[in-house]
């Protein structure tokens, strides 16, 4: 059985979350009161994505969040970049490639490359690295997806240097990632472009898939598992 195992004290990681969520508001509040006109640095940051290009966009989108760039950022900003250069259809195709190339690429970073460095850091901090066996594969990956709050790029490395198979590491990362992509890059673009009857549908669509998540976590909570 596997078991992937932190000290019950560690739990510092919610503040810090909290921490960085005031920083940003009070950011943006201290800009707004200066009378920056966030409409027009919203634009310009568009602007400079787009002269880009969308290869360099999704071609980042595939590598960056292996460094630890969120990957929810390029999607929420992929629809009101792309849309109406491409296509809704093709830019949400493009998203699911680079978050498929991002499970690929990690997954090979963590068995291939990183394995040592990285289960030295897991001791340093006090994590014991977990050991996969076979019939132990899909439930590490599931509690990885569903548990809230682990970042994107831990849970590909973490299975990745845990030994997880392959097919069901990307099967399951696909099946859980793929919706929320697909919702965050519709709901943004018709935020931005003004489409109410979009907005409500794409809401309601995010809205389902983190109650089907949430649902999916408590009813797999309830069977035999690795601890994580």
């Amino acid at each position: 059985m596997s078991s992937f195992e932190a000290p019950a004290p560690k739990k510092k990681l919610p503040i810090l979350k909290l921490v960085i969520v005031a920083v940003v508001l009070a950011a943006g509040a201290l800009l707004l009161l200066r009378g920056v006109d966030m409409r027009a640095v919203f634009q310009t940051a568009m602007d400079e994505i787009r002269a880009r290009g969308p290869w360099v966009f999704f071609a980042a989108m595939a590598v960056l969040p292996a460094l630890g760039f969120p990957v929810l950022a390029f999607g929420l900003t992929a629809g009101p970049a792309f849309s109406e250069r491409m296509g809704m259809p093709a830019v949400v195709g493009c998203v699911l490639i680079a978050v498929t190339v991002n499970f690929l690429f990690t997954y090979a970073l963590a068995r291939r490359a990183l394995e040592p460095i990285l289960s030295k850091l897991l001791v340093r901090f006090g994590y014991r690295l977990p050991q996969v066996e076979a019939d132990d594969s899909t439930g590490l990956v599931m509690i990885l997806r569903l548990t809230p709050g682990i970042p994107f790029f831990v849970q590909n490395y973490l299975c990745g240097i845990a030994g997880v198979r392959f097919g069901k590491y990307l099967l399951f990362s696909c099946l859980i990632s793929w919706p929320m992509n697909v919702a965050a890059v519709v709901f943004s673009d018709a935020v931005v472009q003004g489409k109410g009857r979009t907005v409500i549908s794409a809401g309601m669509l995010l809205v389902a898939i983190v109650a089907a998540t949430h649902l999916a976590r408590k009813r797999y909570a309830k069977k035999p598992k690795p601890a994580a």
